[in-house]
């Protein structure tokens, strides 16, 4: 009886391991395939996301360039006899569309910009994600993910800056008196800018002689936030060698990945089949308000650059 059980003991065992070699091999040699293979692939993590290119990303996101803006909203408001808020600036031209053609396939946007799919989208970590956080069922105690750096948008989102410029209010306060003419005073201040991967600066310099409106668009008229983003600070020629408060903490270089010698490639984005299907909507991340102003000189100080943002 007990050589029967060590005899059977031994089969099992054997049996056990084949069983576990065999599902091994199995998942080894099987093609991963599905939502979950496709959420957890490297190029949406560092450093592979770095490096990705737009025909990439397009492969499976095609959907977020299609033509898909709904004909009225869903508490019944008809879309061509309404005007949305980014539309009153002369720089928006045509109807109404969709958030990512706005910003990559619009003929305004490839002029003065060029932007990739990984200038905002950083990669995505699905361990980042809190349960609960849908519109109507969120929790408290979870930080909800964010698919882009808020920062980000900052940057071409955040509020006019007129305090730091010395000026008595808004730019629309202040437009007509300035000619709408912002080189009025950045011919000679502040003249290096706009020099990172996503714009084109020669494309825009020339825009911002056509009218204001193509600077105000990106410092203060298209703003989704409370704050204005704290620029980098580079030297310009001429520039005078004492910081005023406002600047002391600013950097002096833009962010590593931004800097122009980054840029991988200029060739346009691969063109998109045209889907009818709905894209899905962009949630606006939330940013903590923070604020560093220094003391304002008065308006137009160009020895103190209070009027710079």
């Amino acid at each position: 009886m007990k050589e029967f059980d060590d005899t059977c003991c031994k089969g099992l065992c054997a049996l056990g391991l084949a069983l576990t070699l065999l599902l091994w091999v199995t998942f080894a040699i099987a093609k991963d395939t599905g939502y979950e293979a496709a959420r957890w692939y490297p190029i949406h993590f560092k450093p592979a996301i770095d490096k990705a290119e737009d025909e990439q990303c397009m492969a499976c996101h095609a959907e977020v360039l299609a033509p898909s803006v709904r004909k009225q909203s869903p508490a019944g408001v008809e879309a061509d006899k309404s005007l949305a808020w980014y539309q009153t600036l002369d720089t928006y031209s045509g109807d109404q569309d969709t958030f990512h053609r706005r910003h990559m396939t619009d003929a305004y946007a490839k002029r003065v910009m060029n932007l990739r799919c990984n200038t905002c989208h950083q990669g995505h970590d699905p361990r980042a994600e809190a349960p609960g956080s849908s519109a109507t069922s969120q929790l408290s105690g979870y930080n909800l993910r964010k698919q882009v750096n808020a920062r980000t948008c900052l940057m071409c989102h955040g509020q006019f800056n007129a305090e730091v410029m010395g000026l008595p209010g808004g730019w629309t306060q202040n437009r007509e008196a300035m000619g709408n003419n912002c080189l009025l005073c950045h011919e000679a201040i502040r003249t290096t800018r706009h020099h990172v991967n996503f714009l084109k600066p020669e494309a825009i310099e020339a825009a911002g002689k056509e009218s204001g409106d193509s600077c105000y668009g990106c410092h203060g008229g298209r703003a989704w936030y409370r704050i204005g983003y704290p620029y980098p600070r580079h030297e310009w020629p001429g520039m005078d060698k004492e910081v005023p408060d406002w600047a002391k903490n600013r950097p002096t270089q833009s962010e590593l990945r931004f800097q122009m010698d980054s840029v991988k490639t200029d060739k346009p984005l691969a063109a998109v089949v045209p889907r009818k299907t709905l894209a899905k909507p962009v949630r606006r991340p939330r940013l903590e308000a923070t604020t560093s102003t220094g003391s304002k000189k008065g308006p137009l100080n160009v020895k103190g650059e209070t009027h710079v943002q």
